[in-house]
């Protein structure tokens, strides 16, 4: 039997807990939480952070939210799990109704998922019994999808993120092979680039053959590299896959709820999704919940394939606590004037950001909704950077040669500032780079 042979917690944590892209043997360093309330983490030794993150996009209305609470408490009362298989439950049904009122018209059957990786392998496995259930099911096996996307860690998600740029090198030998074309040019307000929208009508032509879908993060590309292109692409997307018969996957999972300015760019004009899958923000942070919303069209298809369902089902589908949380969570934020309040995160980022563009040291600075972006030319001490950033009274997790903001949206102006100055004070230390 293991035994416990570390004396304190760190050291406990540090020899027997894996954290998310970090060494075991050399562990980044970590920062105990003893609570959290509005866009404030209180660490262990007395210390108090800024959040810049939302905890990983999610945490929209902050943290300890009196009407999340209590819709959590309510639900334990009553039960906190059930399976979905044969069951159903309140909860479920009144997440269903929110999330039908929250999407275009015609997106409107709904399979909860626990996460949002699990929501991309769902669609992924729905256009798969599409296809296959039209009669395609040996000449079409692949996607589409473009470079610098990300989409989630479990495998099929894997295999439609960004193959050269991304975090799943190791895993090129394992992972389904699937085809992958440039991402749009930059700057969501660019006209289409003709010369692109050629090539990729080219490439379309020479892979949708052997196709079952296209899957994108429209506008905002994520983890992948916080790359903002054009919404005037979108339809491009949809005329595409429409003359070539493949589903349009959008993944929300990080642009959903508001996050960029508009509650989800599914409703964008003319270029409606088949299937999108939507996660994070959707509980408000408190417990893990994902969706993965199509048509019923796509639905009666794979009904009426030769397996007759949808080859999925988690333990945790559904879960009541989750789903209840998710109700309460989507009420509070309709319920608020969010539009007004992701403005202003927008114009206060872009205010005290736009000092970083002007150094040496940073590639681009850029911000759409309730998202900033200082991109660097060469790739952040993470260590460093987060001590530097503890010891200003802020939390901010960067990677690669991005740092970036997406905070609650109930963040102060004052908080804002304090992030954003903290971030160019840390840039303008840096040593000039060298140039060839």
């Amino acid at each position: 039997m293991a035994k416990v042979v570390a004396t304190t917690s760190a050291a406990f944590d540090r020899r027997h807990l894996w954290h998310p892209y970090t060494s075991l043997t050399d562990p980044l360093p970590v920062y105990e939480v003893a609570s959290a309330e509005g866009c404030t983490l209180r660490l262990a030794d007395g210390r108090e952070v800024i959040d810049g993150m939302a905890s990983w996009w999610c945490a929209i209305h902050g943290y300890n939210v009196p009407e999340l609470n209590e819709a959590a408490r309510a639900q334990l009362t009553k039960m906190s799990h059930v399976m979905f298989g044969g069951l159903t439950h309140a909860p479920a049904i009144e997440l269903g109704k929110r999330l039908v009122d929250l999407m275009p018209d015609g997106l409107d059957r709904i399979f909860l998922a626990d996460s949002g990786s699990v929501s991309v392998e769902v669609a992924m496995k729905m256009a798969v019994q599409y296809q296959h259930a039209r009669g395609h099911g040996t000449q079409r096996s692949q996607f589409l999808t473009l470079r610098g996307g990300y989409h989630g860690d479990t495998t099929g998600p894997m295999s439609v993120c960004d193959p050269v740029g991304g975090m799943h090198q190791l895993f090129a030998g394992f992972l389904p092979q699937h085809a992958f074309y440039d991402r749009p040019p930059g700057g969501v307000d660019e006209a289409i680039d003709q010369a692109y929208l050629e090539g990729l009508e080219q490439f379309f032509a020479e892979h949708a053959a052997h196709a079952v879908a296209f899957i994108v993060e429209p506008v905002l590309q994520g983890a992948g590299g916080m790359h903002f292109y054009s919404p005037a692409y979108l339809p491009e997307f949809r005329r595409l896959c429409d003359a070539h018969g493949l589903l349009l996957i959008y993944d929300e999972i990080a642009t959903g709820f508001g996050r960029t300015g508009q509650l989800f760019l599914s409703h964008t004009a003319s270029a409606r999704p088949d299937i999108v899958c939507i996660g994070k923000a959707l509980t408000g942070g408190y417990l893990t919940l994902a969706a993965t919303i199509t048509s019923a069209h796509v639905a009666e298809t794979i009904s009426g394939g030769a397996a007759g369902v949808l080859m999925h089902g988690p333990t945790f589908m559904g879960n009541p606590l989750a789903c209840a949380v998710a109700v309460a969570s989507i009420d509070l934020l309709l319920g608020s004037d969010w539009p007004s309040h992701v403005q202003r995160i927008a114009s206060q980022l872009t205010r005290h950001l736009r000092a970083a563009a002007q150094l040496d040291a940073v590639k681009y600075v850029r911000v759409l909704g309730a998202v900033g972006v200082v991109e660097l030319h060469e790739a952040v001490d993470v260590a460093h950077f987060q001590s530097y950033c503890v010891a200003q009274g802020v939390w901010i997790r960067p990677f690669g040669r991005l740092v970036y903001l997406m905070p609650p949206y109930v963040i102060t102006d004052r908080e804002i500032e304090l992030l954003c100055r903290t971030v160019v004070n840390y840039v303008l230390a840096l040593p000039p780079v060298e140039t060839p």
